[in-house]
């Protein structure tokens, strides 16, 4: 795994040993940001969920201008912080080792303008992280929001009862984004 494009171009990253992460293939990681490269300069972006912090990281690399990590994980909060010395992007990155919930509830007070979800895929984690963004005053109908999931059909049937509009499906493999805008009102 590796940084694809910006100032830490092809950097490798650390990745967390074992079965409960699985980073995001690089495959998706640049298609995904293909998808949203003109979203990202001078943005704030939210990447729920880091894992490796792969996601955000490339985020930063790219020119945005600051990057919320998020996961509960000490394991995961020790491979991020590894990342980021070996990206040089510590000025760029804000850092949380606290659930989800947590953060959304009580750390953000600033307009985020990209939010990445991608929870472990057998949870109810991207739903009820949704559940607690669309009432917040940290996003509004130009902010972006993209689940990453292997379950599109669990998700979109979810989605349908929550103030957002799905603008853009892909699918790689099993890996599947959900693009989405929230319906404020």
């Amino acid at each position: 795994m590796r940084i694809v494009s910006g100032t830490a171009r092809g950097t490798k990253l650390f990745t967390l040993e074992g079965k409960t992460t699985r980073p995001t293939l690089d495959r998706v990681k640049e298609s995904l940001f293909n998808i949203i490269q003109n979203e990202i300069p001078n943005s704030k972006f939210l990447d729920l969920f880091s894992g490796s912090g792969a996601i955000g990281l490339e985020a930063a690399s790219r020119g945005a201008q600051k990057v919320i990590l998020c996961d509960k994980s000490k394991d995961a909060i020790n491979i991020i912080k590894k990342n980021i010395e070996k990206t040089h992007l510590s000025n760029k990155v804000e850092l949380y080792n606290i659930d989800f919930k947590q953060l959304l509830n009580t750390k953000i007070n600033e307009k985020i303008n990209l939010i990445y979800i991608d929870p472990p895929y057998n949870s109810d984690f991207a739903i009820k992280s949704l559940e607690i963004i669309v009432n917040k005053d940290f996003v509004d109908s130009k902010s972006t929001i993209i689940i990453e999931t292997d379950n599109e059909k669990k998700i979109l049937q979810e989605l349908q009862n929550l103030k957002v509009e799905i603008t853009d499906i892909r699918k790689y493999g099993r890996v599947i984004l959900i693009f989405l805008k929230i319906r404020k009102g």
